[in-house]
């Protein structure tokens, strides 16, 4: 077998084989229902509850009856931040991250910083699920097997990394019935566990009542409220998966906003039954913390004591087994929306175009590497310890969550006049905003000290480095503005109507027999004129045919429907044909051939061999920007798929001319 055909088989094996932008049923096929989005981006805030109690329960001490207010105040902080969300979710029915809801609603600013935290918060949901899951998986075995854990972590982020790159729907279809395993295993047991000491509940408040005299004789009402509020503070990653859902609209199903807001319903109730009810089941089993276990193994060997050994021992062994795999699957919403907020803030010019990019399985493959690498280091820098990683997680997410309530208050007293729902809307996202800001303001002081000013540092690096990268890009567009003089120059029409009525005359069709100048065009600009006008300047009147040739990218950005696919499709052909209308005027035989697609250098290879069949003596030129000081960060900020077609169209046999447009930068 050939090696690309070999390289192909395997790639096809690994990935699966490309998906067709013709398919009719393609998002039917690429998109999520509610339940298996509830399974994709839920699993994030339900997999929580395998740390965010434990953590809560820790931070209380000896006062562990107090964990009874912090059950209460975890289920009150889970209702408001999923009621605040269905809102986003409908002002916002095509995906309404903290990104987009910042920038749109404040600033672009504002929207750079929630964008910059959400893809470190994002990295570290993969990092604490990953890490997590093994805790809970390696709580099963003796303590000599402890030392595979961390290797078990990495080999886990690099195979989810190989799974998303597959595609959405199948990196999620896969963990449905482990998702449901866990669902039953923990309603059960805490079902369980009320019904067999429910005669304890009386006691638990007796002694709820007692340490709140205790403590607040020893420490003062301050500092009960201080205790109070570390050990919610500690259990903080408990709300961080419930943003996911907002951001993941577009791979929702349609109605996009009915399924977004029904899996928000099944995420916030499942989030806030389990976390109330594991707290109390530790309160009831008198659960303390033991080495090399979870508090939730511990809750779930003293549940079963009293059973015969087979069963009790397989029901342990199923549920922490469910914990851990449940655990890989929240690591999927890292996978899932963080490559999808990098390539937003892409499009926007902050971070390079390449991560908006789509593969042949449509998926952001770039930013899912960097997403599976970046998650790779974070793990072996803390050695997978879960008790650094909640300090270092939750941070992010509530800067996120407080811009994002902060952009919906302005915006529903801004719609006061004309919103007839605006005091309900506004008390909603305002009591949101005031929750999440002193939840922020807490955490901040509370986790400063103990790592949370590493978080924060990282991502004002990274907020440092999108503003770079933006200036650099925007100096780029400043430079290729003035080769747009040339548009009014060239005296075409700009308006659609006037280029299709020229388009129309009786102008002499392309001669096969002529040389032909098949110039690859990107949108009818100054730069596609400036290198068409190249042609005659270097070769007088060799060329008396032009064929224009146009590739719309697929990206993330566009890749939301068959009308987005289909509005791409026009404005390429549209662009395209700009260009012949003005050959023909000049007295040129000119055509277009376009297409559009996630692979540009593929479709380009493609409709190429289309034109050297159509004129068999063509010469191809493409425009290529120069830049007068260039670098390796400008060779990283730019695709240069132009000298990727260098290569392609030489080793087809097909004569391929660079023309350089100098840019100083």
């Amino acid at each position: 077998m050939p090696a690309s055909g070999l390289f192909g088989s395997v790639k096809s094996l690994l990935f699966g084989r490309g998906r067709s932008l013709a398919d009719r049923d393609l998002f039917h096929k690429v998109s999520l229902i509610a339940v298996f989005a509830w399974v994709g981006l839920g699993a994030d805030g339900l997999s929580s509850s395998c740390y965010g109690p434990e953590e809560t329960f820790k931070a209380l001490g000896g006062n562990v009856h107090l964990s009874l207010f912090v059950a209460l105040a975890s289920v009150v902080t889970i209702v408001a931040i999923c009621a605040s969300y269905s809102q986003i979710i409908a002002l916002f029915p095509t995906g309404g991250g903290g990104y987009l809801v910042a920038s749109k609603l404040l600033s672009p600013a504002a929207g750079v910083v929630s964008g910059s935290a959400l893809l470190i918060d994002y990295v570290l949901t993969i990092t604490i699920s990953v890490a997590s899951g093994a805790d809970a998986l390696f709580s099963l075995f003796s303590p000599a097997w402890q030392a595979w854990k961390l290797p078990f972590a990495f080999a886990s982020v690099a195979g989810l990394t190989l799974v998303n790159l597959r595609g959405v729907k199948e990196s999620v279809v896969i963990w449905v019935p482990v998702f449901f395993v866990f669902v039953g295993t923990h309603a059960f047991a805490i079902i369980y566990a009320l019904g067999t000491h429910a005669a304890g509940l009386g006691g638990i408040a007796t002694a709820t009542v007692h340490e709140v005299h205790a403590v607040s004789a020893q420490l003062g009402w301050f500092g009960l409220l201080a205790v109070l509020l570390r050990s919610y503070s500690m259990g903080a990653g408990t709300y961080t998966g419930i943003e996911a859902v907002s951001n993941g609209l577009p791979i929702l199903r349609e109605p996009r906003v009915a399924t977004g807001r029904r899996t928000m319903v099944y995420m916030g109730a499942s989030l806030a039954l389990t976390v109330a009810g594991l707290l109390l089941a530790y309160l009831l089993y008198a659960v303390v913390p033991q080495d090399g276990k979870t508090l939730n193994a511990v809750l779930f060997e003293r549940l079963t004591a009293g059973w015969s050994h087979p069963v009790g021992a397989s029901f342990v062994f199923v549920t922490l087994a469910a914990e851990a795999a449940l655990l890989l699957i929240a690591a999927q919403t890292g996978f899932l929306d963080g490559p999808r907020v990098l390539a937003n803030m892409a499009l926007d010019r902050w971070f390079p175009t390449r991560f908006a990019n789509l593969s042949d399985r449509l998926v952001t493959r770039n930013g899912i590497l960097l997403m599976g690498g970046a998650a790779f280091v974070m793990m072996a820098v803390t050695r997978g310890s879960v008790g650094l990683l909640v300090v270092l997680y939750s941070i992010n997410v509530f800067i996120t969550f407080t811009l994002s309530q902060l952009g919906m208050v302005r915006h529903w007293w801004r719609e006061r006049c004309t919103e007839r729902a605006w005091r309900r809307k506004l008390a909603v996202n305002g009591f949101g905003l005031g929750l999440t800001t002193f939840i922020l303001v807490s955490l901040t002081a509370v986790k400063f000290f103990e790592g949370g000013w590493a978080t924060l540092l990282v991502t004002a690096l990274l907020v440092a480095a999108a503003f770079a990268i933006q200036r650099h890009y925007c100096s780029v567009v400043a430079q290729l503005r003035r080769l747009d003089a040339i548009v009014a120059a060239a005296e075409i029409p700009r308006n659609a109507a006037s280029s299709e009525a020229l388009a129309k005359e009786d102008f002499p069709n392309p001669d096969p027999r002529e040389l032909t100048a098949v110039v690859l065009v990107n949108g009818y600009n100054g730069l596609g004129l400036h290198t068409a006008l190249h042609v005659p300047r270097m070769f007088g009147d060799s060329f008396r045919n032009f064929v224009f040739l146009s590739v719309g990218a697929v990206d993330a950005g566009n890749f939301k429907g068959a009308a987005e696919l289909a509005a791409l499709r026009a404005h390429t052909a549209a662009g395209a044909e700009r260009y012949a209308a003005w050959a023909r005027a000049r007295g040129y035989g000119a055509t277009t051939l376009t297409a559009i697609g996630h692979d540009v250098t593929g479709e380009v290879m493609l409709l190429a061999h289309e034109a050297a069949q159509r004129f068999p003596r063509q010469v191809f030129f493409a425009g290529q920007l120069l830049f007068a000081r260039e670098t390796r960060l400008t060779r990283w900020l730019h695709n240069h798929t132009v000298f990727i077609l260098q290569r392609r169209f030489l080793l087809a046999n097909l004569p391929f001319v660079i023309l350089p447009i100098r840019v100083a930068n």
